[in-house]
């Protein structure tokens, strides 16, 4: 993606607010169209773009989520915005990292522990490894279960 340079030049093309533009039904004499938008990278295809590629104002200019085109002011300062936001969150991330490696050192807070996974359920002898009682079903393999009629031992017994 593009973010790394979002001052890339642009040509901006806007076509008229409105034009009026005769109809052919009988009860409308105009009809008023909507303006089209559009920005065109100077070194770049169409084909090319992909989202991000221009600052987010002209986005939401295009798409008429604001009224006015940005400026190059106005794109600078929300820019160097964006950069402070990002430095601060690193900021504030290595200050934790710093203060919880410090509770883990004295003792306050336990390490979170880390669990160790073996094999899947899925896989057709995960866990017990010997037949059960219960039929297991996984995937393309079917292992019954053994079973006994209620009250046969007893008539062995007899």
């Amino acid at each position: 993606m593009g973010h790394s340079s979002s001052l890339e030049p642009v040509a901006v093309t806007l076509s008229k607010e409105r034009e009026l533009q005769p109809v052919t039904h009988p009860d409308l004499l105009r009809q008023i169209i909507p303006e089209r938008r559009f920005v065109e990278a100077v070194n770049r295809q169409a084909y090319q773009y992909e989202m991000g590629d221009f600052p987010i104002e002209w986005e939401a200019w295009i798409r008429k989520k604001r009224k006015d085109p940005p400026t190059i002011e106005e794109i600078l300062r929300n820019e160097n915005y964006r950069e402070e936001m990002k430095q601060k969150i690193k900021d504030v991330a290595e200050k934790d990292k710093l203060l919880q490696a410090k509770e883990y050192k004295e003792g306050l807070v336990a390490e979170p522990v880390h669990t160790q996974i073996k094999g899947h359920a899925s896989a057709p002898y995960y866990g017990k490894k010997e037949p059960s009682q219960d039929p297991t079903s996984t995937a393309s393999t079917f292992q019954p279960g053994s079973w006994m009629p209620p009250g046969s031992e007893s008539s062995h017994n007899k």
